[in-house]
């Protein structure tokens, strides 16, 4: 029996189609991977392949249903941006910065703004860490640094996928 080429190399073009690159994060990853082998099933049992499509579809849905809680525990890049506010007693902006990284949290960029009617400091900080796919706490720096003398207010925003 002779594969019909065009059918597979169309199927992955289609699937590359599916994978999407947002910032640091790749996903589609499975759905291409997918369309693609349920392509190859279908051309076993149009073929009259019968078994190896039965055979196919089994091992195909093992993998899928077998790698899912693997998939949940594997820890992901995690996104989010931190507000700090503070008073000439609280922390500075060294004692602040120290603190989230060695948290683990890994400080992308800060921003700083002195509020001279207020004399207060703020700092606003794009932080990236690791962390399972649906985990929402928020990182315990967050509240240790909340907890600090001299801080007048705290924002934590995490970034949704």
């Amino acid at each position: 029996m002779r594969l019909p080429l065009g059918i597979l190399s169309g199927m992955g073009f289609i699937g590359a189609g599916a994978i999407v690159r947002r910032d640091n994060f790749v996903v589609g990853v499975t759905t291409a991977a997918t369309m693609w082998f349920v392509t190859v099933v279908g051309l076993c049992f149009g073929g009259g392949q019968i078994a190896l499509g039965v055979a196919g579809s089994a091992i195909g849905m093992v993998i899928l249903e077998g790698l899912k809680p693997l998939e949940l525990r594997i820890k992901q890049d995690r996104r989010g941006t931190f507000l700090i506010v503070v008073d000439p007693s609280g922390p500075s902006e060294v004692d602040i910065c120290e603190s989230l990284k060695l948290s683990g949290l890994k400080l992308l960029s800060c921003a700083f703004a002195y509020i001279p009617e207020r004399q207060t400091t703020e700092l606003t900080c794009d932080l990236r860490w690791k962390a399972v796919k649906y985990e929402s706490k928020i990182p315990e720096a967050i509240h240790a640094l909340a907890r600090r003398p001299g801080v007048v207010k705290v924002a934590w925003t995490p970034q949704v996928k």
